[in-house]
């Protein structure tokens, strides 16, 4: 009998690897969030605010919403953070998924939050800033 031929077979394996890999990094990213609440809500909002891209009456209360946001953050399901980002999504082409959730955060959840007087800068420079420090403070 011959042998049936399927030519995207090895590349359908090749896609399915670097997808599970993807979804790993992503899972690792927000696991690690969990370990490092504290210190990586601090450097954001003072980085932030040093930059001068949001304004504030206090960076306190600053501080403890993007403690909230990562706290959310670390006990949303897909669907919840996928949501979030769903507006935002396609600002950079492949966001580090917390520097992309806390930015959504920062752009359309707080400033609506009385503390906040206004938010400056583009998307784009509330989402390096961020990075920035993810980068610099998470292991993954």
């Amino acid at each position: 009998m011959a042998k049936v031929f399927r030519p995207s077979q090895r590349e359908s394996a090749i896609l399915s690897k670097i997808e599970s890999s993807k979804e790993y990094a992503r899972r690792a990213a927000i696991s690690s969030v969990r370990d490092h609440i504290d210190t990586l809500s601090n450097v954001i909002a003072m980085k932030l605010v040093e930059n001068h891209l949001v304004e504030t009456k206090s960076k306190n209360t600053l501080e403890e919403q993007i403690h909230k946001c990562l706290e959310k953050l670390g006990h949303s399901d897909d669907f919840d953070i996928d949501y979030k980002i769903a507006p935002i999504r396609d600002l950079i082409h492949q966001p580090h998924i917390v520097s992309i959730y806390v930015t959504a955060f920062v752009i359309e959840d707080l400033l609506k939050h009385k503390d906040i007087v206004d938010i400056f800068g583009s998307d784009e420079d509330i989402y390096s800033c961020v990075n920035r420090e993810v980068k610099t403070h998470l292991p993954v």
